[in-house]
């Protein structure tokens, strides 16, 4: 990592937390910023656990609405990105409890993934049920870095796993899609 990328993530979480700050004194701008900002990675944390673009939406909103709630009493310790998709993960996880089910992308649910994850019709069967042969933290991590842009150091955090798990993990993953997406002879 390069001293510019990493100041970067600094500035970013910097960013971050003062729009958390700003929220808890009662700034709405900073909430509109804040969901500019996150909502694509609030969006695929909850994606790759609910597999349900509707539930995905309604968590991602429970998200911004419960950090809008918890702000005030958010202190700046660690990193406010995680902060924040700990809440979505939770949010996701307890729709998860209350529906105690998973289910399919359809193709209107991919249409709902933003930051310009456009996937052609003909590709969409196949990536979802490539998608759907990988086990959730798989999953997850692949859609946090790849849909979200987060960084692997990021997921890491988040998903409390060390970062060199993570990398390994995401590798595999990576193999184990291109075997699903190309067949046996992609090793």
């Amino acid at each position: 990592m390069t001293q510019e990328t990493e100041n970067a993530g600094v500035t970013a979480g910097g960013e971050l937390e003062e729009l958390l700050l700003r929220m808890g004194a009662g700034d709405r701008q900073a909430l509109a910023a804040l969901y500019s900002r996150t909502r694509a990675a609030v969006y695929a944390t909850a994606l790759g656990l609910l597999q349900n673009a509707a539930d995905a939406q309604d968590a991602a909103q429970d998200t911004f609405v419960k950090a809008w709630e918890a702000a005030v009493r958010y202190r700046p310790q660690g990193s406010p990105m995680a902060w924040l998709l700990t809440i979505a993960r939770n949010k996701a996880l307890a729709r998860l409890r209350r529906r105690g089910r998973q289910q399919t992308l359809s193709d209107e649910e991919w249409d709902a993934i933003p930051a310009g994850a456009t996937v052609p019709a003909e590709d969409r069967a196949l990536l979802q049920r490539a998608l759907g042969a990988l086990r959730g933290d798989e999953r997850q991590i692949v859609l946090l870095h790849a849909v979200s842009g987060l960084k692997h150091r990021q997921i890491a955090e988040l998903m409390d796993m060390p970062l060199a798990t993570v990398l390994s993990k995401y590798q595999r993953t990576l193999k184990k899609l291109r075997v699903l997406l190309e067949g046996d002879d992609a090793t």
